[in-house]
């Protein structure tokens, strides 16, 4: 369960605060979230607020559920370091020991593909390089909430379907937040919506009512 209260999330502009929360107060029942929203509607900011990583402007989101760094995303890594100095790093955050730490090491060097580059200063790596180990890493742990924001395109195509499926299979055990625009992937991982307009956040039980309320944005402009 994730809990807001009285939450609001501005940002400041030449124009004046740009609200992607207005004063939302929701409880979220646990299961595999999609969140939807037109461009510039803040979803992967609520993302991050749902998962802590980021904080309200006002009011509090609480939940008692663990939650994983966006999967797929490298900017949290150290670029003097190699991916596998990286890996231990997070690791070592964790509390993993010595036994656990080499599991997965393994685990995420094989999975990543990457090669002699896992051995090299993260600093070399393409972006897509950085999302393969980001990716091999978080399914490396257990969290109950996996925190997926358009990173599903990571690496070429073959790799693309060995991701999904790993994903796949990861999800069996935990949660997902899924940012995407694909209504594809929405309809096939999560079960339950969230919509983001205008400030206002608006939770469906069913997927296929908040891609059709998304939809109606789309075309209309309006709710």
């Amino acid at each position: 369960m994730i809990e807001l209260k009285n939450v609001s999330k501005y940002f400041r502009t030449n124009q004046g605060r740009k609200y992607i929360l207005k004063d939302v107060s929701i409880t979220l029942p646990d299961g595999n979230i999609g969140i939807l929203g037109r461009n510039g509607a803040g979803k992967s900011t609520l993302m991050r607020m749902l998962g802590r990583i980021e904080f309200p402007t006002q009011g509090s989101i609480t939940s008692k559920n663990s939650f994983s760094w966006p999967l797929g995303l490298g900017g949290g890594f150290v670029g003097n370091m190699t991916g596998k100095a990286n890996v231990k790093f997070v690791c070592r955050l964790y509390g993993k020991n010595a036994k656990e730490i080499n599991e997965i090491i393994a685990y995420v060097r094989d999975f990543s593909e990457l090669g002699e580059y896992f051995d090299m200063p993260i600093k070399t790596y393409s972006s897509g390089m950085k999302g393969r180990l980001s990716f091999g890493l978080s399914l490396a742990f257990d969290f109950d909430y996996m925190l997926i924001d358009e990173t599903l395109s990571v690496g070429d195509a073959r790799f693309k379907v060995k991701a999904k499926e790993a994903l796949r299979k990861k999800i069996e055990s935990c949660h997902i937040l899924l940012v995407s625009h694909d209504m594809k992937t929405l309809q096939e991982l999560c079960q339950t919506g969230l919509l983001v307009h205008d400030g206002e956040l608006h939770y469906y039980e069913d997927i296929n009512e908040a891609i059709e309320s998304y939809n109606t944005i789309n075309k209309t402009g309006k709710l």
